[in-house]
């Protein structure tokens, strides 16, 4: 019985840790800050031969991705 109940707390502590990932990265990718950690594992899963950006390199090059459409326009 005791055994179960940890078990099951366990289970429910992962899917709490779980779910605040996720939450986490939602508000994130809402107020526009990327995301270093997803970009590292699509990196290595797909260009495992190439050198991945730094962190500060990946933030410089989201930022002008985000902001140079809107160079030169009104809204």
């Amino acid at each position: 019985m005791r055994e179960q109940l940890g078990e099951q707390l366990s289970e429910l502590a992962r899917d709490a840790a779980r779910a605040g990932r996720y939450l986490t990265q939602s508000l994130r990718l809402m107020v526009g800050v990327p995301d270093y950690g997803s970009y590292l594992a699509h990196h290595r899963a797909t260009h495992p031969d190439r050198e991945p950006m730094s962190y500060e390199e990946f933030f410089r090059e989201r930022q002008a991705a985000r902001y140079s459409a809107r160079v030169g326009k009104c809204c």
